[in-house]
């Protein structure tokens, strides 16, 4: 006997396949949506450790910025410092230039000359005096050129005045000169200088 299949086997194949075709898009599906909740997943936490590294080189750079601002102030302080230091050892080393020049002044000056006034100005010496004559003028600025604490005399104005009552008017000569005076370098700070 032969048996006859009369239920419609192409409309069931069609219907699993159709089944076998949905189950397959729900497990692609399936995974698609795992391996993108994956990736998501490890891309998050990536971004959150970079947001964690940012915080934590934001606050290094920060604590950075208060060094080097520190480090600022201590240079700035430190240079401070130095400056002081350099002003009184100057002073220091040029404490005794008044003493030496008022001693030049009086081994330098001829007879006949008078000193009016003597001012300082840094390095820079200017003499207001009377004197008899020109000539003792230029012997005084012989004598301050020749001085160890004295240099480059520089005869700035020279006039004759008059001195005393009509009677007895004496011709004398204003002048105004100026010198450097010579400031001590360390070697001559060793060695003291021959007095003139």
């Amino acid at each position: 006997m032969i048996r006859v299949n009369l239920l419609p086997h192409r409309e069931l194949k069609r219907k699993q396949q159709q089944r076998d075709f949905i189950v397959m898009v729900i497990g692609v599906l399936g995974i698609a949506a795992a391996i993108w909740f994956g990736a998501h997943t490890y891309l998050a936490g990536q971004l959150e450790e970079q947001k964690g590294r940012n915080t934590y080189l934001e606050g290094e750079i920060a604590l950075l910025d208060k060094q080097i601002d520190e480090i600022k102030r201590l240079k700035e302080q430190t240079a401070q410092l130095l400056a002081r230091k350099k002003v009184v050892e100057s002073l220091q080393s040029n404490r005794n230039e008044t003493v030496h020049l008022i001693d030049q002044l009086v081994r330098q000056l001829p007879d006949g000359v008078y000193l009016k006034s003597v001012r300082q100005q840094g390095n820079r010496v200017t003499i207001n005096g009377l004197a008899q004559s020109n000539a003792r003028v230029s012997t005084l600025m012989r004598n301050l050129e020749s001085s160890p604490w004295l240099e480059r005399p520089n005869l700035i104005e020279i006039k004759a005045v008059s001195a005393g009552d009509k009677a007895g008017a004496v011709r004398l000569s204003d002048f105004t000169l100026s010198a450097t005076l010579t400031r001590a370098t360390a070697d001559d700070k060793k060695a003291p200088r021959k007095p003139g």
